[in-house]
């Protein structure tokens, strides 16, 4: 069916017809036809962010959160270029979401009129695809696609550009159609390669699951047969920063994190391991450590619907390109057919190596004195928060990195960060489009002093729109993670690490009409968490943390899995290069 309408009703309809929700934007000249269909119906929620890059950010805590694309609309010129850090982000990280812009009117394009930029140009290599939409009656059909893109296959952001005039032209307008575009990936995997698969994993001594946000992108069935898998085999299982709650933290084969500041069993186990499955995980250079040591001892199977993902940076021995979910499904029913054999003796001996790592008791701490440890701050929110409907994202620094390694998820879609750009900034306007995906949950942001100032007016939004997010800062006056850097690799030469001009958070917080806790004393910290959980508004939660406390384990750069720094890990005994406690 066809119909005629405007440019501007039909971004409206389009997003109706996509089954949106909601919208993240900030008005300008090129886009102000689109905000005037806004205005005129009542089947899409805007939210007026207070600058673009929060937008981004907010649709993508949506979409990561509720397992649909986000959407933001920004105009031309400046709206435009201010959204690059977020398509980056999400590109990086494979978060489906649609961005919009306006831009000047075709017959002015390339006449540096106000406003004007080459949007297309410069989002072409942070996006998964971009469109610049000259003919109004193309306009439908572009907007269907572009969900389709970001939705499918490896998912990631997807941008239109609307110039003004067809925004106000006439034209026809064409329904969503199932199955119409040129872009099909692939889902299935290759049979032949999943037979190998499975013999590889009857044969196995020391196995180990690797998995990755692509587990998660793949919707909430593969993070079961994942789980089912785990469970008929008794294979351990670790993961990236991304791919946490995949499965549970509180299973019998969880060995936490992998990576740059992984759990030392995890990293252990991966350099160790003779089979290594990689799902939907992309070999990230904070994962990998030293390439040339990686998993030396492996058979190396790599699970991904990206066919570049396969073979980019580690070379694998039984590639398998194809959705996780799909490729799971046949995994289990070919080792069902086959007998459910698994190596018994053997994986019961690699388990007793693997709980002798665990005695290493890698995140070890001591809480003493008046000072808050960070670790301590972090422990006693995940014991006062568990049982709650609870979403989590963070900012980017040290604080981000012992959120992973002291909060537990039990479910995917559970924990947003920012992985592959490392976005600080990122965090407070993703809780903000978590918050709006699940309006009764308790959402809240981790953070770091430095990088929530980074978007710090987006408390602005939370209070137009009586989000109650809370803000759990680690404040250390510190650029947490420049400065530990500083000190173990650059001679303690603390190069512009801090800021000298911190303002006052909880009046900050009050100027913007929110509520503000401070909490300096580890005796008062409980009692502050419980204040912020039962403030039923939003809440800047600043805890006065140790100031140069460092985040360990921590593989350096440059180095293999097994040579990690262990800070006070290390009291236990000293760890031989084979990676065994020396008591």
């Amino acid at each position: 069916m066809t119909r005629q309408m405007t440019g501007a009703k039909m971004v409206v309809q389009a997003l109706i017809d996509q089954g949106v929700d909601t919208v993240f934007g900030y008005p300008g000249g090129a886009v102000l036809p689109i905000y005037d269909e806004i205005f005129q119906q009542n089947s899409i929620k805007h939210i007026l962010v207070r600058h673009e890059q929060g937008a981004v950010h907010a649709a993508e805590g949506y979409a990561r959160s509720t397992g649909k694309p986000g959407v933001c609309l920004v105009t031309s010129g400046p709206g435009a270029t201010n959204a690059v850090t977020g398509l980056t982000d999400a590109l990086l990280d494979s978060i489906p979401i649609v961005v919009l812009t306006g831009q000047v009117p075709t017959f002015m394009i390339g006449s540096d009129a106000f406003q004007e930029a080459d949007t297309v140009g410069i989002t072409r290599p942070c996006t998964k695809h971009n469109w610049l939409v000259k003919e109004t009656d193309a306009l439908s059909g572009v907007l269907h696609e572009a969900f389709h893109v970001a939705t499918n296959g490896r998912p990631g952001p997807v941008l239109v550009d609307i110039p003004k005039d067809v925004q106000f032209a006439n034209g026809q307008y064409t329904e969503k159609k199932p199955s119409v575009s040129h872009y099909q990936p692939k889902l299935k995997g290759d049979m032949e390669e999943i037979e190998e698969l499975v013999a590889a994993i009857e044969k196995a001594k020391r196995p180990l699951f690797y998995t990755g946000g692509g587990v998660i992108n793949s919707g909430p069935g593969a993070s079961q047969l994942l789980r089912e898998l785990v469970g008929a085999t008794n294979f351990p299982i670790t993961s990236t920063l991304m791919g946490l709650g995949s499965y549970p933290a509180s299973g019998n084969n969880w060995l936490g994190m992998l990576g740059m500041h992984g759990l030392y069993e995890a990293n252990m186990a991966m350099h160790d391991c003779d089979l290594m499955i990689n799902i939907g995980a992309r070999f990230d250079d904070r994962i990998t450590g030293l390439i040339s040591a990686f998993s030396p001892k492996s058979k190396k199977a790599h699970i991904d619907i990206d066919p570049s993902s396969i073979n980019k940076v580690i070379r694998v021995d039984i590639p398998i390109v194809g959705d996780v979910g799909h490729v799971l499904e046949d995994i289990l029913k070919v080792w069902k057919s086959r007998g459910r054999k698994t190596n018994v003796d053997a994986v019961g001996k690699w388990w007793g190596q693997i709980n002798e790592w665990r005695k290493v008791d890698c995140l070890k701490f001591t809480q003493k004195g008046k000072t808050i440890k960070p670790q301590y701050a972090l422990q006693r929110l995940e014991a006062l928060t568990k049982g709650h409907d609870r979403y989590i994202t963070t900012e980017v620094g040290q604080h981000q990195m012992w959120a992973a390694q002291y909060l537990g998820f039990e479910d995917p879609n559970r924990w947003m960060t920012s992985g592959g750009l490392g976005t600080m900034g990122y965090g407070f306007p993703a809780s903000i489009g978590v918050q709006m995906g699940h309006p009764e949950a308790l959402v809240i942001n981790v953070a770091g002093e430095a990088s929530w100032l980074m978007n710090m007016q987006e408390l602005g939004t939370a209070m137009q729109y009586n989000l109650p997010v809370k803000q759990f800062i680690l404040n250390n006056e510190r650029l947490g993670m420049v400065r530990q850097w500083q000190e173990l690799l650059h001679g303690e030469r603390y190069s512009s690490s801090w800021s000298e001009s911190l303002p006052d958070f909880v009046k900050l917080a009050e100027a913007f009409g929110a509520k503000g806790i401070i909490c300096s004393d580890p005796d008062d910290l409980d009692d502050a968490i419980m204040e912020m959980l039962n403030h039923d508004g939003p809440v800047l939660f600043d805890c006065l943390v140790e100031k140069h406390e460092n985040c360990f384990p921590m593989i350096p750069s440059g180095k293999a899995h097994n040579e990690m720094l262990l800070g006070e890990a290390d009291t236990q005994g000293v760890i031989d290069a084979k990676g065994s406690v020396l008591v």
